[in-house]
């Protein structure tokens, strides 16, 4: 069987993935919601430039949790691609994709491994919906209403017709909802 691309991201209620500020200060993270057991599920990140810029290689300040480093490392421990028009190679981090991206991810997806986090951003969200490489849409959608944001999808120019796997309510208000395409 192979390896499944999940989606897994945090939207507010009214679509929004960030603020207009980029802010994400409005994500709850719970350990109700088994984020790690999510990372045990993962072995590979899929990243696009401005996000790996942001994110890739983040660890949060020494006067933070100590569970956040945890999630942090193990975070750090996978491995990590980018798509990236500019920059290409690698940077003994990661390895970055130029074009070809259709080929180049059923070549990890056809590795042997765990599944394989889609982070995003947006526009590689967009490429990868469009090349049919999602397997799994994992959101997480938080009780708050920004208004004004990065919205989930853009640019989506076909109808998915998806089906409800499962979901699961937190007491932080959190309902995560999971779905995979409707192969019909």
């Amino acid at each position: 069987m192979s390896r499944k691309i999940i989606l897994d991201l945090a939207v507010t209620l009214d679509g929004f993935i960030e603020g207009s500020k980029e802010e994400v200060d409005w994500c709850v993270m719970d350990a109700e919601m088994g984020f790690t057991q999510f990372l045990n599920q993962i072995d590979t990140i899929l990243y696009g430039r401005k996000s790996y810029d942001l994110w890739g290689q983040y660890m949060p300040d020494s006067e933070n949790e100590e569970p956040d480093h945890e999630m942090w490392d193990l975070v750090h421990s996978k491995e990590k691609y980018v798509f990236s028009r500019t920059q290409s190679g690698t940077d003994h981090k990661a390895t970055f994709i130029n074009d070809n991206i259709l080929e180049e991810v059923n070549k990890i997806k056809n590795k042997p491994g765990k599944d394989i986090w889609l982070y995003g951003g947006a526009s590689l969200i967009t490429t990868f919906i469009h090349l049919g490489l999602v397997d799994e849409f994992r959101l997480s959608v938080h009780p708050v209403v920004l208004g004004d944001g990065k919205p989930l999808f853009t640019d989506i120019n076909q109808r998915l017709n998806l089906k409800l796997i499962s979901t699961k309510t937190f007491s932080s208000g959190v309902v995560q909802l999971i779905y995979h395409l409707n192969e019909q």
